[in-house]
């Protein structure tokens, strides 16, 4: 039986290999599939995700290394960031 960490970690691994190499190199996602993902899977955190010019925004802000496409590692560090906004945000409503 997985710990709520370790589950979560898993899901947070399957969501991105659920989007990622549906074009190109699997291991990575490109616009389109970041796009795919953030209306799917963070439409109630992110009113940004419909908008074409916010997901360019997005993407850029991403790809650190600059080669079109978002790694897993960047992916995370999204993931990462949104979740300390999240936490300060429900911390501070609670």
């Amino acid at each position: 039986m997985s710990s709520q960490l370790e589950s979560a970690m898993e899901g947070l691994i399957a969501v991105f290999h659920n989007y990622s190499g549906k074009e190109g190199d699997k291991y990575k996602l490109s616009k389109k599939e970041l796009k795919e993902l953030l209306q799917n899977e963070l439409s109630d955190f992110l009113e940004t995700q419909k908008d074409t010019s916010a997901v360019d925004s997005i993407m850029h802000d991403l790809d650190e290394n600059g080669d079109g496409e978002v790694d897993f590692t960047e992916f995370v560090t999204m993931v990462a960031g949104l979740t300390v906004i999240c936490n300060a945000f429900f911390c501070e409503e609670a």
